[in-house]
């Protein structure tokens, strides 16, 4: 009766053994090493504390793509043969920054917008932590788009709803409309247009 004991205990400890093993093994160097908290933190500054800078003297110009001309095929009675085309070495183009259009505030309304965003940011980095949610950040993005909808602070705030989780959008019911960026593209009136650095 006792080595039927000792039998499974045994066992139990062989399988954690082997679970342990393989979790070491597939666990292997070519991950890239995670996030810490303050890593995370310090991204979330960069990319949603980021300000527009006004567009200034010069009107957003609404370039069109050029197609490349197709080679002339010369028609013969045997076979089609295609003039060369001359290749000219590829340049990298610099990405060209994002054009958005705010309304601009007055300072006193820049000064709580802003005040507001920088709780929001770091309410999205205390909403990664275990046992905590996104709360404070979701109703202090609510507080921005309803006071300055036009703003760049509105812009930030719809961004930060529209990074959340699936399951923490429907957790604090955040709409589609909420979520939208698309009228910032888009001159409306009283706008000014601005450029924006995304890293997205």
């Amino acid at each position: 009766m006792d080595t039927f004991w000792l039998k499974i205990v045994g066992f139990a400890l062989l399988v954690v053994g082997v679970i342990v093993f393989i979790g070491f093994l597939t666990s292997g160097a070519n991950k890239e090493p995670e996030k810490n908290f303050y890593d995370q933190v310090e991204e979330d500054r960069q990319e949603f504390l980021a300000e527009a800078q006004p567009l200034i003297g010069q009107e957003p110009s609404q370039e069109t793509a050029q197609i490349p001309e197709q080679p002339k095929v010369e028609e013969s009675n045997e076979v089609a043969v295609a003039e060369p085309v001359p290749t000219a070495p590829r340049q990298v183009e610099q990405p060209k920054p994002t054009v958005l259009y705010f309304k601009p505030l007055s300072e006193i309304d820049q000064i709580e917008a802003e005040r507001l965003l920088n709780v929001a940011v770091p309410g999205r980095s205390i909403g990664r932590l275990p046992m905590t949610g996104f709360k404070l950040m979701v109703d202090t993005c609510r507080q921005i788009i309803q006071g300055w909808p036009d703003s760049q602070y509105a812009y930030q705030s719809k961004r930060l709803l529209a990074d959340l989780p699936p399951r923490y959008q429907t957790r604090y019911s955040v709409t589609k409309e909420e979520m939208d960026i698309s009228m910032f593209y888009q001159q409306r009136p009283g706008t000014q247009p601005f450029t924006m650095e995304e890293s997205r």
